[in-house]
């Protein structure tokens, strides 16, 4: 039986885009969360303002359209955000791939789907409005969650719905709808939805990294960069 990585590979073909990048002319910008960016003060992350102009600051410097990275990356950032604490132990794990960009910026399918499921999740460092497409490639079923996008996204959709691979279905949210959060796109595959609608933890702790890990693959093998 092939596994997630070859199916995905053996399909790069019809594989799509996620949001609008040309690899010849645009460039992406890796950026780290984790406590080696001395740069991100606690006055910075605890004002969103101030965060998204350090991000928008770092892209206009590197000539960069998007800032991207986070896949299993261990972030101090969370700490911003009471969401992500637990009593035993704090969640700090991302376990997806963050896509930042403008308010507005158009988010695609990058294959044949459905509509799982759709909510706003409106905590204070959530997804604020959150899509969940349901896959199938070669027999091999997954899920993918797109995070941070406008409320108006989530309007007429439908569980069950089609949505044809190339369709625009989000744009990225302000600040107000997209969990209080610099704008971006929170990507994330997910094998095993476990019974949950709407939502998916998209950070974990630490001590279950490789239970997680195994549930949400790279998705970086569906954005096809290198950097991580």
């Amino acid at each position: 039986m092939q596994t997630f990585d070859q199916v995905i590979q053996s399909n790069a073909a019809l594989i799509q885009k996620v949001v609008d990048f040309d690899v010849k002319h645009d460039r992406l910008l890796p950026l780290d969360f984790t406590v080696a960016n001395t740069e991100l003060t606690d006055e910075i992350l605890d004002n969103t303002d101030l965060f998204s102009n350090w991000v928008n600051e770092k892209l206009a410097k590197n000539n960069a359209r998007y800032g991207i990275g986070g896949y299993n990356e261990h972030r101090t950032i969370y700490s911003r955000s009471v969401h992500f604490d637990t009593e035993e132990e704090p969640r700090r794990l991302h376990l997806g791939v963050d896509i930042w960009g403008p308010v507005g910026t158009p988010i695609y399918n990058f294959y044949d789907a459905t509509v799982q499921s759709f909510a706003n999740n409106n905590n204070f460092g959530d997804y604020g409005a959150t899509i969940i497409l349901a896959y199938e490639i070669d027999g091999f079923k997954f899920n993918a969650l797109y995070g941070h996008l406008s409320l108006a996204s989530l309007n007429g959709l439908k569980e069950g719905e089609f949505i044809p691979a190339g369709a625009k279905i989000a744009v990225l949210g302000a600040k107000e709808e997209n969990g209080n959060w610099p704008p971006h796109l929170h990507f994330q595959l997910i094998k095993n939805m476990e019974g949950l609608k709407g939502d998916y933890p998209g950070v974990c702790r630490l001590s279950e990294r490789e239970k997680y890990l195994v549930n949400c693959p790279n998705p970086n093998l569906i954005l096809k960069t290198t950097f991580f």
